[in-house]
């Protein structure tokens, strides 16, 4: 703990200690009053004198209102020594006054007030929510577009388990704060992979994080199980890694089970299913970098049926008052299921990859389409899981196909991804195989400037590349594959626009650099144009100061 603060506060004396982004609130007095800014993650704790039997079971609620507002019925969770938590964190500004309703009739009744502040720090816009006037984007609470752009790190529990401190999580959470990724597709835990491993890993075994015995939500080990009750020390653990994602504004899509990474789970619908499941909803919705997916790989592996999964989602909409995004790691769930989730997840490796992102965001309009794995694997130093795709400039262009069709997409590196993580991999020996996330801090450059959740795709328009329209702002992006002779854009332009005083650059996709600016050239079929990098890398075509034409 750090920065230990005493605070008074009328006659009521606080305690309030601070981990990453939790503040957490001890009193001995009946009422608490507490000031917090908004989207600040507080632990208001409550103790027992008496002990409780079988206190992961007991149903405590907070019922928090602010003026004007719905009642919010959020659950505390138990974290051992007779302590039960109430988590908050206030999206809106004001004061908010709540009660407590107990099955521990010590702590039934117990009530206080929470005044929620702006919050003025620049990296701070709350959590992740859809709109419907915009409603295949995403966006944060406050406004801003969300740019989903996600890095898999199944493992990322595991990097510091069993220590105080967090030093490789936090170095390969400050990496990848640096190349402007912000989310991390992740389990609560996962055990080990089914499938060979490189025996090179035999000789850096720092960087292995599956089968390890110590590890394990429940009591026991993943070999030798306890369902009898959880295991408290891996949520406290579990709370300093979102905590510290939390603090970087990196959002967690936390995938709660999974089906294929040898976890020795308990039964479907058994009291010990229902209580970690529901251990994980209550412990972990008061961050607003949540975004939940019940299952990765949901209806594979012959685990889990339809009508489970959606109980789940059922489930934890009941227990969750804040209204966390969800969605299901299968596309085909989603599909048929499309009502039940806020967006679409896809895992599509197909050469098509393009054409069935664009009919998927043609099918569902009313939802973001999430292409959370594509079969792109970017080579590392030793190989984990190849997939269809290694070479990194093949799987930076899938990514920009997802985007082009509209919709989010996912990176994968296989020296993170699942078991293997090397949380420092520029620190690595020269010979060690470097990833390519410059690749993606580019990416984010480009859309940071540009809008993306202005763009729609206009396929028909698409030529010998691929489009993105945006009406609103007067640009027109072409993707070119460093292949292509020639790209036409002439045929949107002059359908949609007033191009007369248009300009016109490239971006280099692997360097992040634009050309100079120079007036479009308006001959359309101009097949002897040299663009800037043709056949060194793909490029974007960046058509901006168009104007709407009066007839559109």
């Amino acid at each position: 703990m750090k920065n230990y603060i005493l605070t008074l506060i009328g006659l009521m004396v606080f305690i309030p200690l601070s981990y990453g982004q939790i503040t957490i609130w001890k009193t001995k007095k009946e009422k608490q009053h507490i000031t917090t800014p908004q989207w600040v993650v507080n632990d208001i704790v409550f103790k027992s004198k008496k002990k409780v039997n079988q206190p992961l079971e007991k149903n405590i609620f907070a019922l928090v209102q602010g003026e004007g507002e719905a009642t919010q019925k959020i659950p505390l969770f138990y974290n051992g020594n007779n302590e039960w938590i109430f988590r908050y964190s206030g999206s809106t500004e004001g004061v908010k006054k709540y009660i407590l309703t107990s099955e521990v009739k010590e702590l039934d009744g117990k009530n206080g007030q929470i005044t929620v502040t702006k919050n003025e720090k620049e990296n701070r816009h709350g959590g992740i929510v859809v709109h419907q006037d915009n409603p295949q984007h995403f966006f944060y609470e406050d406004g801003k577009h969300y740019f989903n752009m996600a890095f898999e790190c199944d493992w990322l529990f595991a990097l510091d388990y069993g220590q105080e401190q967090l030093p490789k999580t936090k170095h390969l959470l400050n990496v990848l704060e640096e190349y402007k990724f912000n989310q991390v597709v992740m389990n609560v835990y996962s055990y080990d992979v089914k499938w060979k491993k490189d025996p090179k890993l035999s000789q850096y075994p720092q960087f292995e994080y599956g089968g390890r015995e110590d590890i394990y939500p429940f009591l026991g080990s993943n070999a030798s199980p306890d369902f009898s009750t959880l295991n408290l020390q891996f949520f406290q653990h579990f709370d300093k890694v979102i905590s510290e994602m939390h603090d970087k504004e990196i959002v967690s899509h936390l995938m709660i089970y999974v089906w294929n990474k040898l976890v020795n789970w308990p039964d479907m619908n058994s009291e010990a299913d229902n209580l970690y499941y529901d251990y994980v909803i209550k412990r972990y919705q008061a961050f607003p970098n949540i975004v939940w997916d019940v299952s990765k790989e949901a209806l594979l592996y012959g685990r889990a049926t339809e009508e489970y999964i959606n109980e789940r989602i059922d489930r934890a909409r009941d227990l969750d008052a804040y209204h966390r995004l969800i969605s299901v790691h299968d596309f085909g769930f989603c599909k048929r299921n499309s009502s039940k989730v806020d967006f679409i997840s896809m895992q599509n490796w197909q050469h098509t990859l393009y054409q069935n992102m664009l009919q998927a965001q043609k099918e569902f309009k009313e939802k973001p389409i999430f292409n959370i794995e594509h079969g792109g694997y970017e080579e590392s130093p030793f190989r984990v899981f190849p997939g269809a795709y290694i070479n990194a400039e093949a799987c930076l262009r899938r990514n920009y196909q997802c985007l082009f069709a509209g919709g989010y997409t996912t990176y994968y590196w296989q020296g993170a991804s699942w078991n293997v993580v090397i949380h420092n991999p520029f620190e690595q020996p020269a010979n060690f195989k470097k990833p390519h996330f410059e690749y993606f801090k580019h990416m984010r450059t480009l859309f940071d400037q540009y809008n993306f959740e202005n763009f729609v795709s206009l396929s028909h328009h698409n030529s010998s590349g691929f489009n993105l329209t945006n009406k609103k702002d007067g640009v027109v992006m072409m993707y070119t594959p460093k292949e292509n002779q020639w790209i036409g854009v002439h045929k949107v332009l002059k359908k949609n626009f007033d191009y007369s005083e248009a300009k016109q650059q490239w971006f280099n996709t692997l360097t992040g650099e634009f050309s100079q600016q120079e007036d479009y050239n308006t001959e359309p079929f101009d097949f002897w144009y040299e663009r800037p990098w043709k056949g060194e890398a793909d490029v974007i075509l960046i058509i901006s100061n168009l104007k709407t034409n009066s007839v559109n």
